[in-house]
């Protein structure tokens, strides 16, 4: 339970706080929605549109190119405001940029729509984490990243297998008719409830934008957070736009299928989530993040090189491969949380927002010139792809090691400044 409930136990989480977490998580829901929903209607939109795996890259960098560019762009700005007000702005553009795709005619309109849906949905995931960090301590911070990137397990669950529902009957249009819609209602009720983000605005500082962004781009530590999250984004972005397209000619699951194994798998993931954010903040985010990143490798390992599957065999290996990767994204969300200063805990998260997106969007690129579509359908060179992703895994274990260690030296240390203020206030 999200508020700890239980006779004689104090409240884990406020009332506002639970709200901000339900709020953040639906939003994340949304942008993630957006983002996901163009893997499984890759398999509708190459033939439709007649383009190739290289170009469907393409349109899924588009947006991770923008969303990169923007975030660096918005970095120097984005500890000097209302980070409410901030939300607010690029959420409406968000929702500007997924009604332009809902209206997309061709690959090129489509193109230029992502490009606008990024340049505002990348920036959000970090104006939201920057509030998580916020309004909350590190030792919750596992729990409430579980809830938010439940979102993940949420598109899979509710969103993807609608979208792919209306896609089938109504063309590949009306998921992004969908996101649009649901997403004006959850931006009214973020207009209406939500409080003003304010207190890092206390932290004065006479820097320019352009200052601030420069050093919060030149501090060492904040550098290999960097890093780290260069080598986390290139798994996803490497396997999951060619998803679709690997699962209905490679795997033999039907266009029909596709939604089935999309729900059961994020109905996996959902109860996973909680007890992966309660063992991250108990037994230690480094060592969640290391157990699933094993877990995933081997995923990988088995899942691409894959050819006809039973469909319950592909769910099974699915459902735990996104164990595996959901247990690496909250731990590794919760312990990055802790690496900035607060007053640059905006700025951070945007340039980390803008490398994860410009690192997975060459990624994506890439990943479209390594596999090729044979002709009778089959994707080629899937397995290569898992190599890369396993190998680029492997790496980050040991940057999050040092970011693990060097998070501990600032809990001891403002541990040890809160004992000292304590004695003071009592001498006095």
């Amino acid at each position: 339970m999200l508020t700890g409930q239980g006779k004689g136990r104090e409240k884990l989480f406020s009332g506002y706080q639970v709200l901000i977490i339900a709020l953040l998580s639906i939003l994340q829901f949304t942008i993630i929605l957006d983002f996901m929903v163009l893997s499984p209607l890759g398999a509708i939109l190459m033939p439709e549109l007649r383009i190739s795996t290289a170009q469907f890259g393409w349109v899924v960098s588009a947006y991770a190119f923008s969303a990169g560019v923007s975030g660096i762009l918005t970095a120097g700005f984005a500890d000097k405001f209302d980070r409410k007000k901030l939300l607010t702005f690029f959420y409406i553009g968000f929702l500007i940029g997924t009604v332009l795709c809902a209206i997309a005619p061709d690959y090129n309109f489509l193109l230029i729509a992502r490009i606008v849906t990024g340049v505002f949905g990348g920036v959000i995931g970090s104006v939201g984490f920057a509030i998580i960090t916020d309004l909350f301590k590190f030792e919750v911070r596992g729990r409430v990243m579980a809830f938010t990137q439940m979102a993940f397990a949420l598109s899979q669950i509710l969103g993807l297998p609608i979208g792919l529902l209306l896609a089938n009957k109504y063309g590949w249009h009306s998921p992004f008719w969908m996101i649009a819609g649901f997403g004006l209602i959850i931006g009214v009720v973020i207009v209406i409830y939500m409080k003003p983000v304010t207190e890092h605005l206390k932290l004065k500082s006479d820097r320019s934008p352009f200052q601030h962004l420069i050093k919060t781009f030149s501090v060492p530590d904040y550098a290999k957070g960097y890093l780290a999250t260069t080598l986390l984004a290139t798994g996803g972005f490497m396997l999951m736009p060619f998803g679709s397209a690997f699962s209905t000619n490679n795997l033999g699951l039907t266009l029909d299928q596709l939604p089935m194994v999309y729900l059961i798998v994020g109905l996996c993931t959902v109860p996973a989530a909680p007890i992966i954010g309660k063992l991250s903040d108990k037994i230690g985010k480094f060592k969640v993040f290391f157990a699933g990143t094993i877990l995933t490798t081997l995923m990988v390992a088995i899942y691409t090189p894959l050819g006809i599957t039973p469909v319950w065999l592909v769910i099974v290996l699915s459902g735990t491969m996104f164990v595996g990767i959901t247990s690496r994204m909250i731990s590794a969300g919760a312990l990055m949380s802790a690496v900035p200063a607060p007053q640059d805990r905006g700025a951070f998260m945007s340039i980390m927002s803008s490398v994860q997106q410009i690192s997975g969007g060459i990624a994506s690129a890439i990943a479209g010139a390594i596999v090729y579509q044979a002709p009778d359908g089959n994707l080629q060179r899937y397995n290569i792809l898992g190599y890369v992703v396993i190998s680029t895994m492997i790496l980050t274990i040991a940057m999050m090691y040092w970011i693990d260690k060097h998070v501990k030296t600032i809990i001891k240390q403002e541990v040890k400044l809160e004992v000292l203020a304590e004695a003071v206030l009592k001498t006095n």
